[in-house]
């Protein structure tokens, strides 16, 4: 789902950080009813072009959404480690139905190439992790019931903006009331497009009317490579690769070009050679003992479709599998357990208090907290410096090492 998460100061990756807590109460206890607070939302909406018809049309009668309590509570990104994620988004029945879908929308995937720049197997890959390529439920919620609640019990302003943006494509035509069905979380059709994404992004391929990205492949497709597109996609650039590390690296940075990276003896785990061009991040999902992988800039517009990396790894491999070539090499090491979420809360709190961390303590790891790690073990003399979060780390910390 196209979501705003942890870790990053885009207006898209703030929302489901937000989603992630359990709503406060049964009751929806927040100091106003559910129909006063629908009335706050009238100045915007009029602001944004809705006319009071279609306010009123879309309000009347509305009540909260009861099954939305402690909804997004548990993330599966979030959750379940890498390698489970990794398992079940990169399975063999997904890389098989995701060439084939490349193969028969071949022809509109090479103009919405040629027009956004981005490979036709990242599209196709963000397709079938979305919506196994139209296949899969897309959800049945009254999107502006949902939203219109999740704004109500949070108290959110970017969750309302979300609720007028769906009447703003009531107003315009867009889509009818019975077909802005959902996600719990108001993520919309094939490519799981929040209602504001769909204003700024919805593309239709063929300029046969409003975009369809509820049944239309090619406008789903032609969609999510406009949202690449604008948020900055590099044509012609990787988005990583899977690297070997050579054994004398002595891991005091884990960041540099790639050109940087091959001096000191990187080479990509398939054989070929290296981007020559442009930034990278060594990013090692198991610690120094699993699979590494260089990340390049369009690794971090992946992620801006949904900040997990669980996520956006996922799209990345299984992109590659649908293009043919070979899935991850290293073997993932058989021991391999992550602290559970409260160690890494635990974790977090502690780097924090030792200066090495300024984010959020909630136990999901992104750059900023692997960042913090690796400050840690460099400062600590903690070899290999990996960022990963080890119970060794944690035992370090706990120890004031």
């Amino acid at each position: 789902m196209l979501i705003w998460g942890m870790e990053s100061h885009s207006r898209r990756a703030l929302i489901l950080s937000f989603l992630a807590a359990p709503l406060p109460g049964v009751a929806f206890a927040v100091g106003q009813p559910f129909a006063a607070f629908l009335e706050t939302l009238w100045p915007l909406a009029q602001k944004q072009g809705v006319s009071r018809k279609t306010f009123d049309t879309a309000f009347a009668g509305l009540t909260p959404d009861p099954t939305l309590i402690n909804q997004g509570a548990r993330q599966s990104e979030f959750e379940r480690t890498i390698k489970a994620y990794l398992d079940g988004a990169v399975s063999a029945g997904r890389v098989s139905g995701g060439a084939a879908a490349r193969a028969k929308w071949a022809a509109e995937l090479a103009a919405i190439g040629r027009a956004e720049g981005v490979p036709a197997e990242i599209i196709v890959a963000i397709w079938g992790v979305e919506s196994e390529y139209g296949r899969g439920a897309m959800g049945d919620h009254d999107v502006v019931r949902s939203l219109a609640t999740l704004a109500y019990a949070r108290d959110d302003d970017d969750i309302a903006g979300e609720a007028v943006a769906a009447l703003v494509m009531l107003e315009k035509g867009f889509a009818t009331r019975e077909k802005l069905k959902g996600s719990w979380a108001g993520a919309m059709g094939q490519p799981q497009f929040l209602p504001s994404a769909y204003l700024k992004y919805a593309v239709s391929l063929n300029k046969t009317g409003a975009p369809d990205i509820w049944s239309s492949a090619p406008d789903t497709l032609a969609s999510i490579g406009r949202f690449f597109r604008a948020q900055g996609w590099k044509p012609g650039s990787s988005w990583g690769a899977e690297a070997i590390v050579p054994q004398d690296f002595d891991w005091r940075s884990l960041t540099g070009s790639f050109a940087s990276f091959s001096a000191k003896g990187f080479r990509r785990a398939d054989g070929g050679a290296l981007p020559a061009s442009g930034d990278a991040t060594l990013y090692l999902p198991a610690g120094a003992g699993g699979p590494a992988f260089l990340l390049g800039d369009n690794y971090w517009i992946i992620k801006l479709y949904n900040v997990s990396d669980s996520y956006a790894m996922s799209v990345a491999l299984l992109g590659e599998r649908i293009a043919g070539r070979p899935g991850v090499r290293a073997q993932w090491p058989k021991d391999f357990r992550p602290l559970d979420p409260s160690d890494r809360a635990r974790l977090q709190t502690l780097l924090r208090e030792r200066g090495f961390y300024d984010g959020k303590i909630d136990g999901r790891f992104g750059p900023s907290s692997r960042d913090a790690i690796h400050r840690f073990q460099v400062s600590a003399g903690l070899a290999p410096a990996d960022g990963f979060a080890s119970s060794r780390v944690l035992e370090a910390l706990r120890a004031g090492r």
